[in-house]
């Protein structure tokens, strides 16, 4: 039997960087796009506008479950990311390897609904609520494996290394205790992930991601680095500017300046949140290549601050939309609260168009690009032999 083959015909479709009109397209079961025509008489199903669907770069699943859950002021009379965090670690308490399955494919499914076509899961919730591992030292793994695959959307996994409660090295606090492994253990478990990813459609994928500069060691980041081998590396850096102190105080230098000055940082590497940098910091992430992951509403929700994202434009910066948190499943509404930060911070309009396009061309398709690169996925416009996802 034959590849069935879907055909579309929109009006007008963004192809490989331009406007066109009465454009036809094929896809195949493969999933890849085939032939691209424009000026083609109607056929197949037909739409009015087609646009590359950008992949939603980072996602920490389980916690949409608990969306809302923290709109309230506590005892202190002054909430912040990390009172939050202290509400997250009790939570995920609660959760077995089947509510997390189930949550994964339920928030999957309104991330396609939003016009999300991947996703790049931040898989850091391995162990029992002891910190004891499962039987399959990769059974929460799986279970992101297995809501991919009643969900449909496509899955870059994320396996995180968490070492540690800080940069000095402390043990973990009983709220971590199920993230934490040895390098020895994490790289056991990303051969088991690797395994488990390759049972899904052929553009599924996996990377590596040390957590962050306070929850992994010098030594643990070399390793990881090693075992990406040229996969995606993703790593949270910058978002609060308390750990932004603790790192300048370890390390002798900021989180993004060390990171530039130490590691290999290229187009396999995304940079989560990226929030709190210096010019200099700004300028030498943007000519790097890699992908600064933004996640505008959580950041917003959390209290984060708001990234730079003018001067990082203007140096040629590349980057992503992830949903981060998931308090909110809404694409238009990420990119929309990214640009009018901007705008409060600078008191101007439009400041991310450019002369020759406009602030919603320029969103949509450095999201298209940028989350494409960053999970490693062949797509990001519409052009013949990408993944159509």
């Amino acid at each position: 039997m034959g590849l069935r083959v879907l055909e579309l015909w929109a009006e007008q479709a963004l192809v490989e960087g331009a406007w066109q009109r009465d454009v036809a397209l094929t896809i195949a079961d493969s999933g890849r796009i085939g032939a691209v025509a424009v000026g083609a008489s109607p056929r197949g199903m037909r739409v009015g506008a087609l646009l590359a669907a950008p992949a939603n770069l980072h996602s920490h699943a389980f916690q949409r479950a608990m969306a809302g859950m923290a709109e309230r002021r506590g005892p202190t009379g002054r909430d912040s990311f990390w009172t939050w965090r202290r509400l997250m670690f009790r939570f995920l308490e609660a959760l077995n390897p089947e509510d997390i399955e189930v949550i994964a494919a339920f928030v999957q499914m309104q991330m396609l609904e939003a016009g999300y076509a991947a996703v790049g899961e931040f898989h850091y919730l391995h162990h029992q609520p002891d910190g004891s591992p499962y039987a399959d030292p990769g059974e929460l793994s799986g279970r992101m494996v297995e809501a991919a695959r009643q969900s449909g959307i496509g899955l870059t996994l994320l396996p995180v290394l968490y070492q540690q409660a800080g940069c000095d090295g402390a043990a973990l606090a009983p709220g971590q205790v199920r993230f934490g492994n040895t390098v020895d253990r994490y790289a056991a478990l990303l051969d088991r992930t690797a395994r488990s990813v390759a049972t899904l459609p052929a553009d599924a994928g996996v990377g590596v991601a040390p957590h962050s500069l306070r929850a992994v060691s010098r030594d643990g980041l070399a390793a990881t680095i090693r075992l990406a081998a040229g996969r995606p590396l993703h790593m949270h850096v910058a978002e609060q500017t308390a750990e932004v102190e603790e790192v300048l105080a370890a390390y002798g230098q900021r989180p993004i300046e060390w990171l530039l000055d130490h590691c290999p940082v290229d187009t396999n590497w995304c940079l989560i949140h990226a929030t709190h940098m210096t010019e200099s910091e700004t300028m030498r992430l943007a000519r790097t290549g890699a992908v600064a992951g933004l996640c505008p509403i959580t950041e917003a929700n959390l209290g984060d601050g708001i990234f730079n994202g003018v001067a990082y434009g203007d140096n040629g910066g590349r980057f992503g939309i992830g949903s981060d948190s998931n308090i909110r499943i809404a694409l238009a509404e990420e990119l929309r609260t990214l640009e009018y930060s901007q705008r409060l911070r600078d008191r101007g309009r439009a400041l991310l168009a450019t002369p020759t396009a406009s602030t919603g061309r320029v969103l949509l398709e450095q999201a298209a690009r940028g989350g494409a690169q960053a999970l490693g996925r062949d797509a990001g416009s519409i052009t013949a032999g990408r993944w159509v996802l």
